[in-house]
């Protein structure tokens, strides 16, 4: 079949009832075991409490309800669990089934656009690509903001092609508004998904030269708009007003965007990084197949940029308004500048970034298996699926390989999918009865290592910053960065700014009493280490220097009026610096300050300072309930 029309294949019997079956066996997988990740990254956990307490909060995405400081990204994920949280309780399932949701809404929405031009049959096997990827198995049931990013991403792509499609400029400017929300949760990495979708509707929508230009420019400017109004709000309104923003150094949301979160990220020059240097693994052409990454999402891919190329191939002499060459261009665009992207940014990389690229990579297997099987009588088509289904069988064996957990797995895999490969050449001259035994060696060859990882991934519980699909590898599983743990499945990797430890009844008590004296109750360096005390007592701590305890908010001149005004009641211990590089050094200033001016309390083995009672000369060390004694 040789689609050069919007017309959408028409759906056999099965094509429906095949696709609820799909949604909820993603439902079920994403579900299951969910409640173990308890608050997952209790930074966002944090704030998301903090929202459900203080619309300002809310709105701004700051870490606790009293507004002293936002998270590092902008807001659009955290409206939503905070709301979850207002609805809920707080409570593990309000804050992750939102991710579980935008999961399932992803896949159908993969499912869809491919269906459309491709046929039920590739739209099917695209949704179950990315149901099964395993950085998606992970971040669907986790809270940070790329669970939403990967939907709204995933829509304007569905929107752009609908625009092609149609040559409707008001489909294009929907996929504008989309990114534009992408922008208001991860900032400028929706941006690399742009240029494509824009080169795609330039070329091929289905309407005039002046109407695709016109629509391109109203599509960037409800992109502008839809992101716009917020940064404006926040650079507008005076900075007394609003909480500190948090990963800038000069309480500036632009300056957040195109440094810490911008450039960065692409050069490594980042003040506060935890890690930073070589502290984010090697740059390079390979990075995404590298022994941290690779389980996370490379399965498809050698077998994604085959059916890429082959397709672009295969349309290259079709009218200008092809629909599934634009496909390939917005999907194969997705793929190709983000993957490049991530693969040689110096900066703060974590693994599990690349949910990211795990739409594309399905929905180019879905499109590109299908165009090859309408060619299968054609050498061309019977080599790109052997082709296909031989990278993905050898690279899954590879994979497989890395660690000791899937033995028989990876032979079998290998096995049936070079059988498979090897059939795939004469599949017009098996018999017909032989042919979907072929298709279901292909496809298990394809699947069932990234099934297994997730099924692994879904088993184990995931918390703090760092987290990773799948079993421990024979690579570095932190990825060589300080304070990544030994467990490589993405367990906790301690307390300290990579993770939130959970304070005693004995803490929560005692930070609780008389807590409506207080704005804070306590404050912390480093948003993790104020996440978990405000979690445990559902009260605002202050995070001193945000997420890494390098930004200058606030200063030791503003946090002493804090304290003379008796807004805050307790400041945890700590060295004030933890592991970040650079930033403005307010933390460490403070922690000093406050251990050379004020009574240090234990409580259940954790060491507080009471900033309600100055240090005398003997400087004693108390309990809160010892009437003064010496602790001993």
């Amino acid at each position: 079949m040789d689609t050069t029309t919007s017309t959408t294949p028409p759906a056999p019997a099965w094509a429906r009832p095949a696709l609820f079956a799909l949604l909820m066996a993603t439902a079920v997988l994403y579900l299951w075991n969910l409640s173990a990740n308890g608050w997952a990254n209790s930074f966002y956990s944090a704030a998301a409490q903090a929202g459900s307490q203080s619309w300002t909060a809310l709105f701004y995405g700051s870490s606790d309800a009293a507004n002293a400081i936002t998270v590092d990204k902008p807001p659009a994920s955290l409206w939503i669990m905070g709301l979850s949280v207002r609805l809920f309780g707080l409570n593990s399932f309000a804050l992750l089934a939102p991710q579980v949701l935008m999961g399932v809404a992803s896949v159908g929405v993969v499912h869809a656009s491919v269906r459309r031009h491709w046929g039920a049959a590739a739209g099917l096997i695209a949704g179950v690509v990315l149901a099964l990827t395993p950085v998606a198995a992970l971040m669907f049931r986790f809270n940070n903001p790329d669970a939403l990013l990967v939907l709204l991403m995933t829509l304007a792509a569905w929107a752009t092609m609908r625009s092609i499609e149609s040559g409707a400029i008001r489909w294009f400017a929907l996929a504008g508004l989309l990114l534009g929300l992408g922008f208001l949760t991860k900032t400028l990495q929706v941006l690399l998904v742009v240029p494509f979708f824009g080169i795609a509707f330039l070329v091929a929508a289905d309407t005039t030269v002046r109407r695709r230009v016109v629509g391109a420019v109203v599509g960037t400017a409800t992109m502008v708009l839809s992101a716009g109004w917020w940064v404006a709000v926040v650079e507008l309104v005076p900075e007394g007003m609003r909480p500190y923003i948090g990963g800038s150094q000069t309480n500036s949301f632009l300056e957040l965007t195109f440094g810490y979160n911008g450039l960065g990220r692409l050069s490594g020059e980042e003040a506060g990084s935890v890690g930073g240097g070589n502290g984010w693994g090697e740059t390079g052409l390979l990075r995404m197949f590298g022994s941290t990454v690779g389980g996370q999402i490379s399965w498809a891919i050698p077998s994604a940029f085959i059916l890429l190329g082959v397709g672009l191939w295969l349309r290259g002499r079709a009218p200008r308004t092809d629909i599934r060459r634009a496909g390939y261009l917005v999907w194969g665009g997705w793929l190709t500048v983000t993957m490049a992207t991530f693969s040689f940014m110096a900066g703060i990389f974590h693994e599990y970034y690349t949910v990211a690229l795990a739409p594309a990579v399905a929905a180019l297997v879905g499109m590109g298996t299908a165009e090859a099987w309408e060619r299968r009588t054609d050498a061309l088509g019977s080599i790109t699926l052997s082709a296909a289904t031989a990278a993905a069988a050898t690279w899954g064996f590879i994979l497989l390989s890395r660690t000791d957990d899937y033995g028989w797995l990876r032979v079998a895999v290998l096995a049936i999918g070079m059988a498979a490969a090897l059939l795939l050449l004469v599949i017009t001259r098996v018999h017909t009865r032989a042919v979907s035994v072929i298709i279901a060696a292909a496809l298990f060859s394809g699947l069932a290592g990234p099934a297994a990882y997730s099924l692994t991934t879904v088993s184990q519980s995931h918390s703090g910053s760092i987290v990773t699909a799948g079993p421990s590898t024979g690579g570095d599983p932190g990825g060589g960065r300080p304070g990544a743990g030994p467990d490589g499945g993405g367990g906790r990797q301690g307390g300290g700014l990579l993770d939130a430890s959970t304070p005693s009844t004995e803490v929560i008590a005692a930070l609780s009493a008389d807590a409506g004296s207080y704005t804070w109750v306590a404050a912390a360096v480093g948003s993790q280490n104020a996440a978990g005390l405000q979690l445990g007592t559902q009260l605002p701590v202050m995070s001193i220097g945000g997420f890494n305890g390098s930004d200058p908010s606030p200063t030791l001149e503003q946090f002493q009026q804090y304290v003379e005004d008796g807004r805050v009641h307790y400041f945890a211990a700590g060295d004030g610096r933890g592991a970040a590089a650079g930033g403005s050094g307010s933390g460490s200033r403070i922690s000093a300050w406050v251990s050379e001016h004020f009574t240090k309390v234990t409580i259940d083995g954790s060491t507080f300072y009471d900033l309600t009672s100055p240090a005398d000369t003997s400087s004693r060390t108390t309990t809160p309930d010892d009437g003064g004694q010496t602790d001993v």
